[in-house]
């Protein structure tokens, strides 16, 4: 498994060299069922694993990576999104293994596949239920002022590139909390950290930013342009 960075501060690994990193909190998650989904929201919303985590509300954070050349703040990337489940110090982490799947290897990488440039953790039963409503998901992504598209877009919805939205069927405050994909689509493997007393510390979306993946990035100025059209540009303050 390639090398863990989430919520690591001021720098971590990026190809060569480091990159400039900060991690920035996108409140919280509300967690009713006891499971959360790891998926892109635009394109299947709370389809794909499942993995168990405390009732509760948690929060989300995300681990941002200043990739450019300069390294002034000018081409930012997000690098993880991670739910925290426990503020203790994390000493271990492994692939996550999804509820029902039987995997003691640690070996497994189980992944949430994007095909519209985003991530998102929901609460799983609060988001089956959202999807089976009569609800109109092409007028919550582009319509009115609560806008899933405009709320990514927007610098006074904590910032560019993330949201935290109320699902359109909560009762109990159910949301989703998301953030554009690093470069754009793919499969993106879930991680579990751990703390010394094995308790499970969070779930952490690895975007493919950080580290080894730094290599597929040549920093080439059409790549960028292109990566920017799919991801979307997070110009973070």
């Amino acid at each position: 498994m390639p090398g863990f960075h989430a919520l690591q501060t001021p720098t971590a690994p990026f190809g060569e060299g480091e990159a400039p990193t900060t991690v920035r909190d996108i409140g919280t998650l509300t967690v009713t069922s006891g499971f959360v989904t790891a998926c892109d929201p635009f394109a299947a919303l709370g389809e794909g694993d499942r993995f168990a985590v405390p009732i509760g509300q948690h929060p989300v954070r995300v681990t941002i990576a200043d990739v450019s050349d300069e390294k002034d703040g000018s081409h930012l990337r997000e690098a993880y999104l991670s739910l925290i489940l426990s503020e203790a110090e994390i000493v271990r982490v492994e692939p996550a293994v999804p509820d029902g799947v039987e995997d003691t290897s640690g070996e497994n990488l189980y992944c949430v596949g994007v095909d519209a440039g985003t991530v998102a953790f929901v609460d799983s039963e609060a988001a089956t239920t959202a999807v089976d409503s009569d609800t109109d998901w092409q007028e919550v992504f582009e319509e009115g002022d609560d806008a899933w598209f405009d709320l990514m877009d927007s610098p006074d919805h904590y910032f560019e590139g993330v949201a935290n939205i109320a699902l359109p069927t909560a009762n109990n405050g159910e949301n989703v909390t998301l953030a554009h994909s690093g470069w754009g689509d793919g499969l993106f493997p879930v991680i579990a950290s751990f703390a010394e007393n094995g308790t499970l510390t969070g779930l952490h979306i690895d975007l493919e930013v950080l580290g080894e993946y730094s290599e597929d990035d040549d920093n080439d100025e059409d790549d960028e342009d292109e990566a920017d059209a799919e991801a979307g540009r997070s110009d973070v303050a």
